[in-house]
Order: C-alpha cells, then structure tokens, then sequence
C-alpha cells in the first residue's frame, strides 16, 4: 500500500450532522492519515467537545483537536447529544490556538497537506494573514457551491451555506491556493443511504458507528431545519463526497470550471475566472453509495 494521505479536517461538526459521518469516513479510510481536527465558525468549545466525543468512540485520541476562531457562544443540535461531555474531558491534545497549530503543522510538513474544508473558512482567512506560504503546501478538498444544480437537485441553482456564511472568504480561497477539488450541490447534495444499504450502518455495532448512529437519533430530534426519519434513511451526506474525492475520482466526473463567487453567496461558472476543479456529475452514484457502507461497516461485528 502507498504511503498514507496526510489530512485535516476543517469543520463547523455540531451542526448539521453530515460533518460527523465526514470524520467517520476519514477515520475509516486506510488511504488517509488525521493530523488533525480543526473546529471552524461558531463556538469552538462546542464543536470540539462533539468531535472529541467521536474521537473517543473511536478509540483515536491521538488525533489533536484544534481550536479554531471563536465567532459566538452558540451551540447546535448536536448539544443533547453530547450530554455531561466537555472538552476537557478529551484524553488527547487540544490546542486553543487552531490557527496557529495549523500553520506550524503545515509548514513543518515535508509534504503537502490535504485540507478537508467543510464549513466556511474563517480559519483560513486567517491563516493566510498570519502565514501567505500556507497556500503553496495545501491542497483543499471542499464542498462548497452551487453550480448548475440547488439543494435536494433542484434545477436552479442556491447559495450554499458554507459560501453564504463567507463569501469573501471563499472568494479568496479560490483565488489564492493552486490546488483545489470541490463538491458543489451538484454532486454532494444528493446523497443519501435508504434501506436497505442504510441498514447495514444503522445496526453496526462498531463504537464509533454505534455513536455515529445514537447522535444521528439525537440530531434529528432537535435539527430544526430539517425532518428526517433515522430509522429508514440518512440525512444528505455532503461532505462525504469531499473525503472520497481524496481518495478517488473514479464514480465522479470532473470539470475545470471558472466560478465568479457573488457577495450574496452564489458561485456562478465565469469562463474569465480562474478555472477550479470541480465535481459536477455523478457517473455512478449507486456504486459510490455501497463504497461509502462498506468503509463505515468494515469494523462491525
């Protein structure tokens, strides 16, 4: 086996639930080595209390978890989930300065980094501030964007939250790293696992996907924004697309695409803008749907 993918994980975890079955992913994929988890937007606190509560069903807690920029107090559906459980609860490393464990990581780095981006970036807004050199040894991988298709495969396109939430910060994302891969809603936005491959997931009894599962249960109860029943089928799974995109094209097609980013959010293919490789249309999605069971169940009894 080839060495394995150096990775961080920048992500708004604590919010809508795709974000956990992210880091089940990576945690479940041989191909990718965690350096590091990176909380991003709202309140660090809380999103790094929920991604060390998975860390620890997992048994990792050698993966740091890194602070990111404090934006608010707030919290999020995930909060019931996470019951008496705190931060410093977390048996592994934490650092308070995200940022600046980012950059040192990076740059000390003898290969360049994968950066999973799945929340908008504040934290690279600034990281780049901090340390311009970052871009030329970072390789994003993100969901972002709307190009030709909107949520749940509308025809019409709709500015999507990671973008919305930032755009001059995405704006400056594509501007600035040469190596990007991105999943718009074209792709991600239309991934869900129903019975019966969801089955398989829904009764493992591995600890990280049983704790994957029970918050599942939990966040549906209390997510606002969406009704979903967790017995007979997944919330949309966005960013998973993002970390087989790591890992592989194969199901994917992928189109270098010039994306004008709007001030209200939008990401609009600009033929004078500089060209982003994104993955636009699925050649197979039923068969991307099986990898991502088999990755997540591989550990189940």
């Amino acid at each position: 086996m080839s060495a394995k993918i150096p990775v961080i994980l920048d992500t708004d975890i604590g919010g809508d639930i795709d974000d956990a079955w992210a880091l089940a992913l990576i945690l479940k994929s041989p191909e990718l080595d965690l350096k590091m988890v990176l909380t991003d937007t709202g309140n660090p606190l809380f999103r790094g209390a929920v991604a060390a509560k998975y860390l620890e069903a997992a048994g990792r807690t050698d993966v740091p978890i890194g602070l990111g920029v404090y934006e608010n107090d707030g919290t999020g559906p995930q909060e019931p989930w996470l019951g008496d459980y705190q931060l410093s609860d977390y048996a592994g490393q934490v650092h308070e300065d995200g940022v600046g464990a980012l950059i040192e990581m990076v740059m000390a780095s003898p290969e360049p980094i994968t950066f999973f981006c799945i929340s908008a970036v504040p934290n690279l807004r600034v990281a780049l501030e901090q340390e311009p050199r970052l871009a030329q040894k970072v390789r994003i991988v993100g969901m972002f964007g709307s190009l030709r298709m909107g949520y749940d495969g509308r025809d019409e396109i709709d500015a999507e939250t990671n973008v919305k939430l930032d755009p001059d910060g995405c704006r400056q994302m594509l501007s600035t790293f040469p190596d990007i891969t991105l999943t718009p809603l074209d792709t991600c936005g239309i991934v869900h696992l129903t019975r019966p491959k969801y089955d398989r997931i829904h009764d493992c009894q591995d600890s990280l996907i049983k704790h994957l599962i029970e918050s599942y249960y939990s966040w549906a109860e209390h997510a606002s924004w969406t009704q979903v029943n967790p017995r007979m089928v997944t919330s949309t799974l966005f960013d998973t697309v993002a970390v087989y995109l790591a890992i592989s094209e194969t199901f994917l097609e992928i189109e270098e695409l010039g994306i004008r980013v709007t001030a209200a959010g939008y990401t609009l293919i600009d033929e004078n803008e500089k060209r982003i490789r994104c993955a636009t249309r699925w050649k197979d999605l039923a068969a991307f749907e099986d990898w991502l069971v088999e990755r997540l169940t591989k550990d189940c009894s």
